[in-house]
């Protein structure tokens, strides 16, 4: 569908709603679905002002009196368990919100972000915006940070800045380098930007097609993906971690014993089916169907996991996100995925869910010796992307009433609830990991306080205590995991809350990481005031962190979550109907196939 976006919008001097006292004023309301997000209390116990009459002090008693007597019905005085509410549904105490007002405050710094890198390194792949340079990756600009951005232009209907974007797409960009890439990334940002913007462009016509080139994008991706078929050649089919992108030699890790990482092997499948149904050209299709919790390396020659170590962080990441993403991708008709994903949360509930002290916050551990070895209290700012993806996986892209309704009892239940609650439950955990620090932005990894207190000792809400931040991963990259899931619970639940959350952190990016010369930039410590700068500029801040954003802020039948999936660098790919010459995945009765036949073979040689 098309829409029109509103001009610029360009001050930052609107007033920002007081969340705290409104979040605990919550503490007594009856909707309880989301844990509290503050450690202050909404009340108050003092008693300065001097009391004239004796009716006055007798008030001030009686009140005094029965918030003693409420607070010890909710349990706040209770020493065993911290109990927090499931939901906040904050009230608007200072008028209305306009959340256009906001989005186009985020398109503000988009564009802001975008013209420094236009006027200082425009081609780049590689930005520093506080020296005003810029390098390349390869012997030539690989469009990494361009690229990565078209389809961000085009929801923003920024025309002028795209109309510069695909000229030098389409008359400078060439793939044809004596360049060694990384076949994750580059499949996921380059060949996921270009599709994504042939399908916003020719598709949904979000922006005018051009009469003289209009399948340009295809054209470049199909270029591309052919570069990348070399990296498919192994004996299992599992990619090698690089190719060269002139000899189309797949190359392997360097490191790791030569492994490729789960998330690189297992997150090529949206982009190369996508473009597999637009070509009709099954190769593209075949390459990304080779055949739980699983290990974070595989080995591309054998095709086996390598190693015992489990997380959701880094290496691991995208491989479950992609399973449910590929169910929802071909129209919910390949139910190997879903059942992958289903086994796969329930592993990961049953091993790696665990509860941080004092304030009980839920954090998604790791496995270091893998499963039944010890769980280690680290958590990624990468694994922020879980709460959306099981509010994702709970209700299929719809909103949640919708959801429930289209269910009538069948595949709506107990499952679906307990995914949405550790959602919501994750989602507060990832949001305090901004809270907690001195900028209001989150470190690249965080540790949680595992000691249980001793018996008898009050255990009092206080996040900063269960939030350790280590010094050497207190830097800040420009993530999006974090604003991602709010816009897909905000899509799927209604609820506000994420909105505002995703404002502060929003407010924080503005204040923190804004240079004199007009970019943004990474940062090397978010615990302190003023953090230091590390002069780089990440694709992914116009890619996904400030697109997800604006989302966040829009109208919600904007790519709506029923009809696309976002691919895991925040590209939209459609949803189709897989083509009929297309064999649908169906592993698991391959694999009882071969075994059956392997024991009939048995059998018949035994008798033999």
């Amino acid at each position: 569908m098309s829409f029109s976006i509103p001009k610029n919008v360009p001050s930052f001097t609107s007033s920002q709603r007081d969340l705290e006292n409104q979040a605990w004023s919550a503490r007594f309301n009856q909707q309880k679905d989301l844990p509290l997000y503050k450690d202050k209390p909404y009340y108050s116990s003092s008693a300065t002002a001097k009391r004239k009459t004796m009716l006055r002090r007798k008030r001030v008693i009686a009140i005094v009196v029965f918030l003693v007597i409420a607070a010890w019905f909710f349990g706040i005085f209770s020493g065993d368990v911290v109990k927090l509410p499931t939901a906040i549904k904050p009230t608007n105490t200072k008028g209305v919100v306009d959340w256009d007002e906001r989005r186009e405050k985020v398109k503000e710094v988009f564009l802001e972000s975008w013209q420094a890198y236009e006027r200082d390194a425009w081609g780049s792949d590689i930005y520093a915006p506080i020296s005003k340079t810029g390098k390349q990756m390869g012997s030539a600009g690989l469009g990494w940070i361009i690229v990565d951005s078209l389809d961000t232009l085009m929801i923003m209907n920024l025309t002028s800045e795209l109309s510069h974007a695909r000229n030098w797409v389409e008359h400078t960009l060439s793939y044809d380098q004596k360049t060694e890439v990384n076949t994750f990334e580059t499949t996921i940002r380059m060949l996921g930007g270009l599709l994504s913007a042939h399908y916003l462009q020719e598709v949904l016509h979000l922006i005018p097609s051009d009469p003289k080139n209009p399948d340009m994008y295809l054209e470049k991706a199909t270029g591309l993906a052919d570069r990348l078929m070399g990296a498919f050649d192994t004996a299992s089919g599992i990619p090698w971690a690089s190719v060269n992108l002139h000899t189309g030699a797949g190359i392997p890790s360097h490191t790791d014993g030569g492994s490729s990482s789960t998330a690189e092997a297992t997150t090529l499948q949206l982009e190369l089916k996508y473009l597999a149904k637009l070509t009709g050209e099954k190769s593209y299709w075949d390459k990304a169907s080779k055949d739980g919790l699983v290990p974070i390396y595989i080995n591309p020659i054998s095709g086996s996991f390598w190693g015992s170590e489990i997380r959701l962080g880094s290496r691991g990441d995208s491989y479950y996100e992609y399973l449910i993403k590929q169910y929802l991708q071909t129209k919910k008709s390949e139910d190997v995925y879903k059942d992958m994903y289903n086994e796969a949360m329930s592993g990961m509930k049953k091993h790696i869910i665990k509860k941080s002290h004092p304030s009980h916050l839920t954090y998604v551990a790791e496995l270091p010796s893998g499963v039944g070895g010890a769980t280690s209290p680290k958590m990624d700012h990468l694994v922020c992307f879980v709460p959306g993806m099981l509010a994702l996986g709970a209700t299929m892209g719809q909103p949640i009433d919708r959801a429930r309704k289209a269910a009538r009892g069948k595949p709506w239940g107990q499952r679906q609830e307990e995914d949405l609650h550790l959602a919501r439950e994750l989602m507060h955990t990832c949001y305090q990991m901004y809270a907690v620090t001195a900028t209001g932005l989150a470190p690249e990894i965080a540790w949680f306080e595992t000691e249980i207190p001793k018996p008898g000792e009050e255990e009092k809400v206080d996040y900063r205590k269960d939030i350790i931040i280590k010094p050497r991963d207190a830097h800040n990259l420009q993530r999006p995991e974090t604003v991602e899931s709010l816009f897909v619970m905000w899509r799927l639940t209604g609820d506000e809350i994420y909105r505002e959350w995703g404002w502060k952190i929003f407010e924080a990016f503005v204040e923190h990481t804004k240079t004199k010369e007009g970019g943004y930039t990474s940062l090397d410590d978010v615990t302190v005031i003023p953090p230091r700068m590390r002069d780089n500029m990440e694709s992914f801040w116009l890619a996904e962190t400030l697109k997800y954003l604006y989302l966040l802020f829009s109208k919600d039948d904007i790519l709506p979550l029923d009809e696309v999936v976002f691919n895991t660098e925040a590209h939209p790919l459609p949803m189709f109907d897989v083509p009929p010459h297309f064999h649908k995945a169906d592993w698991r009765k391959v694999k009882e196939d071969a075994a059956a036949a392997a024991a009939a073979a048995g059998e018949v040689k035994k008798a033999a």
